[in-house]
């Protein structure tokens, strides 16, 4: 396998056959904001469909992971919002916040990683990772150090068509 992401060329040799997901082990990790989209919800349970934020960490352990997480913005989940953005210091304690999302791309913060089991369509179980908990700037967490750094990523160009 490479250890860079790159293009291929229609005629290049592939190798790399995939292999079993392998989630992080579950524990407090720094993360980076990677991309935010926006998105509408179905509507589950009480909550209506409404609008979304398809938010895309790189989460930062042995190896680095994305996740995605859905921001439903709604008002019953504006606690989870406000802790979302605590975390990556764009909200203050104690003061209200327009929400700036594409402000929070390249962003870092600390967050909990559980992982979570699920039954594949072919039956058989599969695990993934989820975020169970975005912490305040302020809050002391020991994260999983990752082996290298990582480097900092750049925003994007340009906002796409449905991206902030």
């Amino acid at each position: 396998m490479s250890d860079f992401e790159r293009e291929l060329g229609w005629d290049d040799q592939i190798a790399d056959e995939g292999g079993e997901y392998e989630p992080l082990p579950e524990g407090d990790y720094k993360f980076t904001v990677k991309s935010v989209e926006r998105a509408r919800s179905k509507g589950e349970g009480k909550l209506p469909a409404c609008n979304m934020a398809k938010v895309t960490l790189t989460v930062h352990g042995d190896r680095d992971r994305e996740i995605t997480v859905n921001l439903v913005l709604h008002s019953t989940l504006e606690w989870k919002l406000s802790q979302f953005f605590l975390s990556i210091g764009m909200k203050k304690h104690g003061e209200p916040l327009h929400m700036n999302w594409p402000g929070a791309v390249a962003k870092t913060g600390n967050c909990h990683v559980t992982v979570r089991t699920f039954r594949k369509k072919d039956g058989g179980e599969g695990k993934s990772n989820d975020i169970s908990k975005f912490y305040a700037y302020d809050e002391v967490v020991n994260t999983v150090q990752p082996t290298a750094q990582p480097a900092a990523q750049p925003a994007s160009g340009g906002w796409e068509a449905g991206r902030f």
